[in-house]
């Protein structure tokens, strides 16, 4: 089997090490070999990428967008082939996967756009005779270390805009999934950038990641993760004055009022905790649900429940695949045996599952009869488990959903529109969705949270040039 390499100043380059990635469906089918470098590998990449630098930070945006629209083409053309891939790899279904995969070629094509459109301010001056115009430049080398639930789309909404304003890249992908992270590099290598301007470093966080952090020829950090592993970075970063952008994770609430629509709210519940196996940072994990709409509620979900298929992440109809390796399995379980020794009550799912291929399948979990206090509901999971919160009503469901240390998504389900706006006003959270699951956003706007979810500015939209560019002013006497 073919060893993938790393991508360093243009060429294909051998690792230190190689390690196989694994089908978390089928844990006997090996996708394949891919190289690991080490911090010799992260020194190569960011000499390449800091001599490329003045090139490419005064290329032409023609220049700029027809490399990125060209890596957006062809990720769309080849969405099917591209998302088997990921499926295969990563465990969420294979709609979801090329649905992914669809996202992260339109993410490209967004910024080709936003290529174009990096404009400046001309402001008056309060001198006579004096003109000021504002600029914005990119900040230099960036390096972009992502998880393993997205593994084409976060590395897409890092990369596109790094590129689009001109910045020079060392990607880090997650050891897990390489298999996506190799193939997008392999298309951005033939679009036409320059020796050096993209440069792709597999390896672990310990090896790679900290050698990418502590370069002094790294001018920002872009990193989603842990929310232990992101404060550490921030500290890094800070001490050697480097740009930093964190997005870390979520315990997002959704609050579900007596007059929801109950179809709606079980969709919403659904969809929003179980899909993509929970390994979202949007997902809904705390479902906080009024008492007069409660036990309707908790019933509907059973209901839905029953009728979900966990299966091969590849089969026709599968709901829902395994999660991702057998760590996070573990982790799962854990919090399970957690839930019961706090009190709460388990109604649905939550063990281990044997499927017609061994892999890491997981029955999706449902725990009634918890409080806000219990540790099921301050930990971040990141699998397939939800509580139900008993709450009196709308002021203490929204004071519910506000107590946590994160503050990424925050949903409600009502048919009120006083209660909707001032959820909306007071929701501590970047993101709201009202009568929609909390995970599933656009490409083309913000995304970002508050609290220990989000520390920087926002990723994806127009607001992605916050972090990857400075802003120069200029005077001028006339």
């Amino acid at each position: 089997m073919e060893t993938k390499k790393l991508f360093i100043n243009g060429e294909w380059v051998e690792g230190s090490s190689v390690k196989a990635n694994i089908n978390p469906s089928n844990i006997q089918d090996t996708i394949g070999m891919y190289s690991e470098g080490d911090a010799s590998h992260v020194e190569l990449a960011v000499k390449a990428a800091k001599t490329a630098f003045p090139g490419w930070a005064y290329s032409t945006p023609q220049q700029r967008f027809n490399a990125l629209d060209f890596i957006g083409s062809e990720i769309l053309a080849r969405q099917d082939e591209l998302g088997r891939l990921l499926a295969r790899e990563e465990g969420k279904t294979l709609p979801e996967a090329v649905g992914e995969v669809n996202r992260a070629g339109n993410i490209f094509k967004f910024f080709a756009g936003e290529a174009l459109r990096n404009s400046g301010d001309y402001i008056p001056s309060v001198r006579p005779n004096v003109i000021v115009d504002t600029v914005r430049e990119p900040i230099g080398v960036v390096g972009l270390i992502v998880p393993w639930n997205f593994p084409i789309a976060i590395p897409a909404w890092k990369i596109a805009p790094a590129l689009a304003f001109g910045n020079c890249v060392v990607f880090k992908p997650a050891e897990l999934v390489p298999g996506s992270a190799w193939a997008l590099s392999e298309i951005i290598s033939r679009s036409g950038l320059p020796k050096g301007v993209f440069n792709m470093v597999k390896g672990s966080g310990t090896v790679v990641g900290n050698a990418l952090v502590n370069h002094p020829d790294v001018a920002g950090i872009s990193f989603t993760g842990s929310v232990e592993v992101g404060r550490t970075i921030a500290a890094k970063c800070v001490q050697r004055m480097a740009k930093i952008q964190l997005e870390m994770g979520g315990k997002n609430p959704l609050v579900i009022l007596d007059d929801a629509d109950l179809d709606v709210a079980v969709n919403a519940a659904i969809q929003g905790s179980y899909y993509s196996t929970g390994q979202r940072c949007t997902a809904s994990s705390r479902l906080i649900v009024t008492e007069g709409i409660h036990d309707k509620f908790v019933q509907a979900m059973i209901e839905r429940m029953k009728k979900l298929k966990i299966d091969d992440a590849l089969t026709s109809g599968t709901d829902i695949g395994p999660v991702v390796d057998a760590s996070q399995l573990a982790k799962n379980l854990e919090y399970v045996d957690i839930g019961k020794k706090e009190g709460s009550k388990l109604v649905f799912g939550g063990e281990r599952l044997k499927r017609e291929k061994d892999g890491f399948y997981f029955g999706p979990a449902l725990f009634t009869e918890t409080n806000n206090a219990m540790q099921i509901n301050r930990d971040e999971i990141f699998g397939p488990v939800a509580t139900v919160i008993r709450a009196k009503n709308y002021d203490e469901a929204l004071t519910m959903a506000n107590d946590t240390p994160f503050g990424l998504t925050s949903g409600i389900c009502t048919q009120s529109l006083k209660f909707a706006n001032h959820f909306k006003q007071h929701a501590q959270a970047g993101m709201i969705m009202i009568n929609l699951p909390t995970a599933g956003i656009d490409y083309h706007v913000p995304f970002g949270g508050r609290k220990g979810s989000s520390y920087g500015s926002r990723e994806q939209g127009s607001y992605a040039k916050e972090f990857y560019t400075t802003v120069k002013t200029t005077y001028t006497m006339a």
